[in-house]
């Protein structure tokens, strides 16, 4: 019996989080070992780990606590590896030195993977003087475009993809080009923002007062708090981007206030940071913890969460020392402080499972009390960690006591860390958790409604053929599986269907007893007024959260289907949904599909080389073609191109690799002949046996579907080839965005603060 609850589960976890040997080579050859492996590396940090290590594995075991995805990839492989998420860097000095200085500790630290947070508020505006050189000054957004750069480069590289977040202050000279950044369509892609908005910034709004643009004492400009505030919001319902942060609200919360001063968050904003500082994150799945779903007696069991809390935050404080750190001011602070982050996802599967419907006020009560009794259970499992290893260095009892978080904490916790002190200095946070979901069953992630109850997926195997499968939410499967075809009950809400001020209800009910903060998308729909939008923001800030994210679909953000109306299918079936006209073509083709992983290349190939002179070329190019034999059939599998003439050495190089790339993929690579023959050159094209060719390439595209027609690939000349789709309706279940860059399919979304992939998991967030 598999441990997966759902294909797409084993899928991920071979991809992402399985540890292979540099050939390919399981290491784990079971999800088992998977947990045994983590358990293990976690526990030697214990003075009796073979004990540890067994109590760690029941704690992963059926996928009941998740580990961040650094943690599930890389703890115990014993390579040099950070297990840390993401970072907020250093404060950037207002000077070039330190700026550059700044920019090599992000290039250090995101080649390792991990995703930074910056504050360009300390840089000087746009237009200030610049003492010593006669000169103005460029300005924090012109710096930014060099991290931009930088991060696109280690990308390049090959390096694990990474995000950045950008924060500037709202009372900064150049907050209005930092909130326009993103209309550019070209700039800052590798970045995500947002404004630090205070305390006094808000009642400057809510009274409509002035508001300053100061930097270093001086008053730059003037202007209404409410024409900001307007910038902002118009910035975000146009691009979703700039997100808001209560910077004020986190610092007063923050249990480290008399130490440190926060003034970035990491790229998805759960992890307000002080510099330095690193996301440690885990979750654990509610979903697996309901007994009898669906039942007269369902509920959450207390008992295993308090057990499975105090495991995780065990593993978690061990992390600290068991991790690698790309810089030695990151292992520093992670020390000092030991702070955690431990969340949950399948929040919105255990109420579904419950009976409630998410957004109600029963699940905004219900979600308040599960987390209410996983702080205290946190900060029990930590205050029992200090009597056996000590507290955190930084420990000062009344001033840890008298901070905002803690000042509403229970009384009988109160006590006991003032008896005894507290391992971690903050233990809770809601991580993005979309790949581990999709890892631990597809349950919901994080504290996010169900996206979709299910939706399809193609997947290629080894040997060219293709299998659909259905991707199914875990209590929706829960729910089949007990009652067969029974139509879902009118409980049973999603993304689409709930209105944002439900999403603002459920994100304030669980910050009350977060004490980082909350990563958390609030959908809005596309036809939301720009007043009624201003209000989502406004509501966030009048219930407490400490910072808000909305996405709304539209030509810009990319929702490019919506459910029709037409058509309203049964409850729990997928409905139709239709394209809709946003200009540009972006309908999503009916076989683009999710590769496994690509083929393996024998030890031996058969191919065919062909001669192509190209008029007025001194030299020829031969191109070399050699297929590989999948079920009896010949398909193409690499190409190699070679001429005497240099001029064309380094494009012929690249064309190569990336053609071959592409037929290793396997699957219908018919496209690249399509694509190459209708490449045109200004210069002009050539007769070649009475035919006009448009270009030297479009004359290799000739030669490759040669060669693929004399293999029996494809039938004919122009025949088999990929053009786009005309079908008006497709059986998808909701509202389909932009291609995923890492497997094609349509299933980008914003979640919790991120783009997305539903099908492979890919996250702009890493």
């Amino acid at each position: 019996m598999t441990r997966f609850a759902a294909p797409i589960a084993e899928q991920i976890w071979d991809m992402k989080y399985r540890f292979k040997a540099a050939d390919g080579t399981p290491n784990d050859v079971t999800v088992e070992d998977t947990w045994r492996r983590i358990a293990r590396d976690l526990a030697r940090i214990e003075k009796d780990p073979q004990v540890w290590e067994d109590r760690f594995y029941t704690a992963l075991e059926d996928f009941k606590y998740l580990p961040a995805g650094r943690i599930t990839a890389g703890a115990g492989t014993a390579r040099q590896v950070t297990l840390f998420n993401c970072f907020v860097m250093g404060t950037i000095p207002d000077s070039m030195g330190g700026i550059f200085e700044m920019l090599r500790e992000a290039a250090l630290t995101m080649q390792q993977g991990g995703g930074i947070g910056y504050d360009f508020s300390t840089i000087r505006p746009r237009g200030a003087d610049v003492k010593g050189v006669a000169a103005d000054a460029s300005g924090p957004l012109s710096f930014m475009d060099v991290w931009d750069a930088m991060c696109r480069t280690i990308m390049s590289a090959g390096s694990r993809r990474g995000a950045m977040m950008a924060t500037m202050r709202c009372d900064h000279p150049d907050i209005e080009s930092f909130i326009g950044a993103k209309s550019d369509a070209a700039r800052l892609r590798m970045f995500n923002l947002s404004v630090l908005v205070t305390d006094a910034f808000m009642s400057a709004v809510k009274g409509d007062g002035p508001w300053d643009l100061v930097f270093d004492g001086k008053v730059y400009r003037t202007l209404p708090a409410r024409e900001l505030w307007n910038r902002i919001m118009k910035a975000t319902y146009d691009y979703a981007e700039p997100g808001v942060i209560f910077i004020d609200r986190i610092n007063a919360a923050n249990n480290l206030n008399y130490v440190e001063t926060i003034a970035a968050t990491n790229p998805c904003g759960e992890q307000p940071l002080p510099p330095y500082g690193a996301c440690l994150l885990g979750s654990i799945n509610l979903a697996r913890l309901v007994t009898d779903p669906f039942g007269k007696d369902a509920k959450l069991d207390g008992k295993a969460l308090s057990d499975l809390v105090a495991l995780a935050v065990r593993m978690m404080d061990n992390v600290v020392d068991a991790s690698k750190f790309p810089l030695p001011q990151q292992l520093a602070e992670a020390q000092a402080k030991r702070r955690i982050g431990l969340g949950v996802t399948g929040l919105a599967d255990a109420l579904l499972m419950l009976g409630l419907r998410y957004g109600s006020d029963e699940a905004a009560a219900q979600t308040e009390a599960w987390l209410h009794a996983i702080a205290r259970a946190s900060y029990l499992a930590s205050v029992e960690l200090a009597k056996e290893k000590g507290a955190f260095p930084l420990f000062d009892a009344e001033a840890y006591l008298a901070s905002g978080n803690m000042k509403n904490m229970d009384e009988d916790v109160r006590e006991a860390i003032r008896k005894h002190g507290i391992r971690n200095a903050l233990l809770t946070s809601i991580a993005p958790t979309g790949t581990i979901s999709l890892y631990a069953g597809n349950v919901s992630s994080g504290i996010e409604p169900v996206f979709a109850y299910a939706y399809k997926r193609k997947v290629l195997q080894k040997d060219g053929s293709r299998t659909e499968e259905e991707v199914v939410d875990y209590a929706v499967q829960m729910w089949r599986d007990k009652f067969g075809d029974a139509a879902l009950p009118d409980y049973f809400v999603n993304a689409q269907t709930l209105s944002p001020s439900d999403h603002v209800k459920m994100q304030a009910a669980a910050q009350k007893w977060i004490d980082s903060s909350i990563s958390k998308t609030i959908n809005c729909p596309e036809d939301i007024s720009f007043e009624a939008f201003k209000d989502v923001y406004m509501q966030a800030w009048d219930t407490g959260c400490k910072g808000c994210t909305t996405y709304r679909p539209n030509d810009v953000t990319g929702s490019v289907l919506s459910v029709s109306e037409e058509s309203k299918p049964a409850q729990g079936s997928a409905p139709e949904v239709v394209a809709k006209d946003m200009g540009e073509p972006q309908i999503p083709h009916g076989d683009v599909i999710y590769m496994t992983e690509p083929l393996d290349r024998p030890q031996a190939l058969e191919g065919q080389t062909y001669k192509v002179k190209w008029p007025d070329s001194e030299h020829a190019l031969y191109i070399t073609i050699n297929d590989i034999i999948l079920g009896g059939h010949r398909r193409p599998f690499e190409v190699f191109i070679n001429s005497k003439n240099m001029e064309h050495f380094a494009w012929t190089v690249a064309l190569t690799r990336m053609i071959s790339a592409v037929f290793r993929r396997g699957g219908d690579v018919s496209f690249v002949v399509e694509e190459l023959k209708a490449v045109f050159d200004p210069r002009g094209g050539a007769w070649m046996n009475g035919k006009y060719i448009p270009s030297i390439l479009a004359a290799i595209g000739g030669v490759i579907e040669r060669h693929m027609i004399s293999i029996g690939f494809i039938e004919g000349e122009g025949m088999g080839l990929k053009s786009d789709p005309q079908a008006q309706v497709v059986n998808l279940d909701a509202p389909r965005g932009k291609a995923c860059p890492s497997c094609g399919q349509f299933e980008m979304r914003m979640v919790e603060g991120c783009m997305t992939c539903g099908s492979c998991g890919h996250s702009k967030c890493g």
